[in-house]
């Protein structure tokens, strides 16, 4: 991305939500003043640092609001050079009217947006405040939403091809197990997880019955880019807890001797490998394992 392409999207976004009016949402303040004011209103010690403006010019902002009767100020007791500032019942309701008219300029804005490109557009939000600010970065796990299952199908089948070479067969058998959750699904028995980073899916994970006494996990997957944040750990160690409060005794998997990363977590989880067969599929030869919990000391 280039400073050039930022700035673009700079001077679009800020012609979206009106930042470009000389005042704020038509009212007698400036986006600045209106900070300001929201920082007094939530109380915060230091204004100054918190928005990083100059001296010289908030103080000209607290002149203007003490002579509108939005604050009063008066000497610290602890310091007199320094004055305590106190938002008025009028700056208050003044604010409050600002906010009010802001969250409704928003709401109209997203309401022109589909539900889908909604999720879409304040998850891009949230990478964005994330990668700018450099903060660590955090997931969830969630029940699958509308489309979920469908995006666990694309991306198994997109992942398999390119990193071990599987062919569409593979995608067709995700496809298959997908269908037979949602067709058949015992939410008292079975249950998916989907883990979500700056609020788009990045992993996924299926619980569905195989017997009365055993658990399968299915459809473990966790997207290259998300890797490292242990979210494969935390999918397997939800699984199997689901699995063993459901009653279940014993809990099974099936996986291949060449995805190694997947088989270190099954392996820290518990499970042990309990048999293992050279087959023919998804276009490649594969060494196909079954791997084993036992549930009744989970």
């Amino acid at each position: 991305m280039s400073v050039a392409d930022v700035r673009a999207f700079n001077r679009f976004y800020t012609g979206v939500i009106g930042l470009l009016d000389g005042a704020y949402l038509s009212s007698p303040y400036s986006l600045t003043e209106v900070r300001v004011l929201l920082e007094l209103v939530a109380g915060t010690a230091d204004v100054k640092g918190a928005l990083g403006l100059d001296a010289g010019y908030l103080s000209r902002i607290l002149s203007r609001f003490e002579r509108e009767g939005l604050i009063t100020r008066a000497p610290s007791p602890d310091d007199a050079r320094r004055h305590v500032v106190t938002v008025t019942d009028r700056g208050r309701q003044a604010f409050a009217e600002l906010d009010e008219r802001s969250d409704a300029e928003i709401g109209a804005l997203l309401d022109r947006v589909p539900e889908s490109d909604r999720t879409a557009l304040l998850a891009a939000m949230a990478r964005i405040r994330r990668i700018l600010t450099a903060a660590p970065r955090a997931y969830l796990l969630r029940p699958p939403r509308p489309g979920d299952l469908g995006w666990v199908v694309h991306r198994h089948g997109v992942r398999y091809a390119e990193e071990y070479g599987y062919d569409a067969t593979f995608e067709a058998l995700v496809a298959r197990v997908a269908a037979d959750y949602v067709l058949d699904h015992d939410p008292a028995r079975e249950a998916a997880w989907i883990a979500e980073v700056d609020g788009e899916p990045v992993g996924s994970v299926l619980c569905v019955r195989d017997d009365a006494d055993t658990a399968r996990l299915r459809l473990l997957l966790v997207e290259p880019g998300a890797r490292g944040l242990g979210i494969g750990k935390r999918l397997v160690e939800e699984c199997v807890r689901f699995a063993a409060r459901a009653g279940y005794r014993r809990m099974t998997l099936a996986t291949v001797s060449e995805v190694e990363v997947a088989r270190g977590i099954y392996r820290r989880a518990g499970f042990t490998p309990v048999r293992s067969t050279p087959v023919r599929k998804w276009g490649r030869d594969v060494v196909e394992e079954e791997w084993a919990l036992d549930l009744r000391g989970v």
